[in-house]
């Protein structure tokens, strides 16, 4: 898969909201690497955090997307890798700065805690919003 695609990951929580997501990308043509769950069975979001990582760490995907009840606790699962800079989203103001200050490459969502058609809005805005660099550039170097 190429460096362009999307891995997307969830939990049991995130399983309907992530099938929209990954049907939104594929409508604009985006590869997408689903890494799961497909079910509602209680699973640990930090696993499938970690898959997600793995996908960006070998190459297998460029940015990720990530689904849990509150987006919270798979995001910061996520974090834990350095190569990671996930943000849980809850607006399009959050998604563009996410981007834009923050070079996002994993937005997460909460699929208990925002609607579908905003969900669907945030992932356009983090698609399209590029990073800004300039005296944010420095500040991300250092997280990494």
């Amino acid at each position: 898969m190429p460096q362009d695609a999307i891995a997307i990951a969830n939990d049991h929580a995130g399983t309907e909201l992530k099938r929209v997501l990954a049907g939104e990308l594929a409508k604009r043509g985006i590869a997408v690497l689903d890494l799961g769950t497909d079910g509602t069975q209680s699973v640990d979001y930090p696993d499938y955090a970690r898959s997600l990582a793995e996908a960006l760490a070998d190459g297998r995907a460029g940015r990720g997307v990530l689904v849990c009840g509150s987006g919270i606790g798979i995001a910061m699962a996520a974090n834990r890798f350095r190569h990671v800079r996930a943000a849980p989203v809850h607006d399009v103001t959050t998604a563009r700065l996410a981007r834009e200050h923050n070079d996002a490459n994993v937005i997460a969502f909460g699929a208990r805690t925002i609607g579908v058609e905003l969900a669907k809005e945030c992932l356009e805005v983090f698609l399209q919003t590029p990073f800004g660099g300039g005296r944010h550039a420095g500040r991300v170097a250092k997280m990494s």
